[in-house]
C-alpha cells in the first residue's frame, strides 16, 4: 500500500564549524548551571513565559508525530496544597517502608526526605501527563513510543525553564495517580513528572554534588 503525504521545505540554517561550536559551548556553559532547587521563593512569575516554554516543549519529536502530551500548569494555592498533602502521603509511605536500604543511601548526599513544602512555595507546578493512547471519535488510538517522547518533551521543557530565568526541580513522588485524581485528567492520561517553577529563595542552597566528565559519559567510534 502507497501512502500519501504532503511535505514542506526544511528552514534550516547552515553555519560555520567554528560558530557550531561556539553555541554548542555556549549551550553546554548555560546548561552546565542549572540545578535542581528545593528552596523556592513565593514570588509570582510571569505565566507568559511558562506558555513559551510549554509550547518549546510540545515542538519536541514523538512516535509517529502523535504529541502524546498534557501540561498542566497549577497556580491555585488550595490545588497545589492537595498536591502536596497527596505527595507527602506517598513519599511518607516510600521512606518508611517501600525504599531499600540501598536506595535511601544513594538519596542520602541529597538531603531529601518525605517532607515536600516546595510543592505549596513555588508559585507555579507543571504536571505532565504521557497519554497512554490517543481518543478520536470515541475510540482509542494506539500512541507509540510515549515513554521516550514525552521524556523528550520534558527535556526541551526544562532547557526551555532555565534558558527563561527559572528554577526548577523534577519531582516524581511514586506512584503518581493522585495527579490524575486531583487535577481531574481523563483515564489515558498518566502523569510522567511533576516540576516546581519559580525563582530559588534568597537563602537557597542546593547539594555539592558533581557530573560526571565527558570522557566518562562519551564514546566516540
Amino acid at each position: 500500500m502507497t501512502h500519501r503525504f504532503t511535505t514542506v521545505p526544511l528552514v534550516f540554517e547552515r553555519v560555520s564549524e567554528a560558530e557550531t561550536i561556539r553555541r554548542a559551548r555556549a549551550f553546554r556553559e548555560e546548561i552546565e548551571k542549572r540545578r535542581s532547587v528545593r528552596h523556592f521563593a513565593p514570588d509570582p512569575i510571569p505565566i507568559g513565559a511558562i506558555d513559551e516554554c510549554i509550547a518549546a516543549a510540545g515542538s519536541a519529536p514523538s512516535g509517529a508525530n502523535r504529541q502524546p502530551w498534557t501540561f498542566v500548569v497549577v497556580t491555585d494555592p488550595e490545588v497545589k496544597r492537595a498536591i502536596r498533602e497527596a505527595a507527602e502521603e506517598e513519599e511518607r509511605l516510600n521512606y518508611g517502608e517501600r525504599m531499600t536500604e540501598e536506595w535511601l543511601q544513594a538519596l542520602a548526599p541529597l538531603g531529601t526526605s518525605s517532607e515536600k513544602p516546595f510543592l505549596e512555595t513555588a508559585p507555579a507546578l507543571i504536571v505532565v501527563f504521557r497519554h497512554a493512547y490517543g481518543e478520536e471519535g470515541g475510540k482509542h488510538v494506539k500512541n507509540y513510543y510515549t515513554m521516550e517522547s514525552v521524556g523528550i518533551a520534558v527535556g526541551f521543557l526544562l532547557a526551555a525553564l532555565h534558558r527563561a530565568g527559572f528554577a526548577t526541580l523534577t519531582h516524581t513522588p511514586s506512584p503518581m495517580g493522585f495527579l490524575q485524581r486531583i487535577l481531574g485528567r481523563p483515564e489515558n492520561e498518566k502523569a510522567f513528572v511533576l516540576i516546581p517553577v519559580g525563582y530559588p529563595a534568597a537563602d537557597c542552597v542546593v547539594p555539592d554534588i558533581g557530573r560526571k566528565p565527558l570522557g566518562e559519559i562519551e564514546i566516540v567510534v
